[in-house]
C-alpha cells in the first residue's frame, strides 16, 4: 500500500498531465507588417508598391479608377476596400504607401482643420494655432490624368466634382495634408481607407479645406464630365501653389 503523502502526488501530477495534454495550442504570433520597400528608378524617380514619386517636383502618383460618375460624394479617392458607395475614385495601393511617398518628400502633417475637444467632451468651435510654415508644408493640389481619344488629358481633380445647389464645379484651391491618426498602434486610415476627403474627416490623410466640407449633401460626381465608371487614370498629388520652373527657356 502506498504511503498517504504519495498517493496525493501521484494524482496531483495525473491530472496536470492530463491538462497538458488537452489544453488548446496556443495560436501562432502574428508576423509584424513587412516595411515597404523604397524602389529607385532614375535619378528623382521612385517607387513604394504601386506609388511612384518624383523627388524634384514632389508629385505622387496613385493608379485609381472612377469609382462614381454621378452621386453624393464625401470622399475624393479611397482603398477599394473602404467606403467606395460615396468616392470619387479608389486605388489598390496601401494608404500606408502613400503616406511613406508624402513623408519622404517633406510634406507636412497640419491639425489646422480639426476642431478641438470642449470641456464637456465634444468639439469645440476652436481649432489648433499652427505656425505658417507647418501650414504651407501641408498644401496640396490634387490632378487627375487619364487618356482620352489616345491623348493625355490632366485636369485639377476640383473640375469633377460639382456643387448641388449652384450646380458650378469645386473651387479651384488646395488641400491640406493632416496625416490621419495613430490609434492603438495603428495608422487609422490603413484601417479605413480614407485617403483624401471632401467631407471632413479626420481618419483621412488629406482634406477639402473649403467652404461646405462638413456638410455631407452638397458635392456631387460632375455628371457630364467625369468619364464611365471604370475608367483608369492617375491621381497626382503636388505642392500647392506649384512651384515656378528655373529651367532657361
Amino acid at each position: 500500500m502506498l504511503p498517504r503523502l504519495i498517493l496525493p502526488l501521484i494524482l496531483s501530477t495525473c491530472l496536470h498531465a492530463n491538462e497538458a495534454a488537452t489544453a488548446p495550442t496556443p495560436p501562432p504570433a502574428e508576423k509584424p507588417a513587412e516595411k515597404p520597400t523604397v524602389e529607385k528608378i532614375d535619378d528623382k524617380r521612385y517607387r513604394v508598391g504601386k506609388i511612384e514619386f518624383d523627388s524634384s517636383t514632389r508629385e505622387i502618383r496613385i493608379p485609381a479608377k472612377v469609382n462614381m460618375a454621378k452621386g453624393l460624394l464625401e470622399f475624393l479617392i479611397v482603398h477599394e476596400n473602404g467606403k467606395i458607395h460615396e468616392a470619387l475614385f479608389t486605388t489598390d495601393a496601401p494608404p500606408s504607401d502613400i503616406n511613406l511617398a508624402i513623408t519622404l518628400l517633406r510634406y507636412k502633417p497640419s491639425p489646422e482643420l480639426y476642431a478641438l475637444p470642449s470641456e464637456t467632451g465634444g468639439l469645440s468651435g476652436n481649432f489648433p494655432v499652427v505656425p505658417e510654415d507647418i501650414r504651407a508644408a501641408a498644401r496640396v493640389s490634387i490632378d487627375v490624368e487619364w487618356t482620352k481619344d489616345g491623348k493625355p488629358q490632366r485636369i485639377g481633380a476640383n473640375e469633377w466634382i460639382q456643387h448641388a445647389s449652384t450646380s458650378a464645379a469645386m473651387p479651384s484651391s488646395h488641400w491640406v495634408y493632416g496625416g490621419s491618426q495613430i490609434e492603438e498602434g495603428r495608422f487609422v486610415a490603413e484601417s479605413t481607407g480614407d485617403i483624401a476627403a471632401i467631407f471632413l474627416s479626420n481618419a483621412a490623410m488629406i482634406n477639402y479645406p473649403g467652404k461646405d466640407n462638413g456638410d455631407d449633401t452638397v458635392w456631387l460626381a460632375f455628371e457630364n464630365r467625369v468619364p464611365p465608371e471604370g475608367t483608369n487614370l492617375t491621381l497626382i498629388i503636388a505642392p500647392y501653389p506649384k512651384p515656378q520652373s528655373t529651367e532657361q527657356p
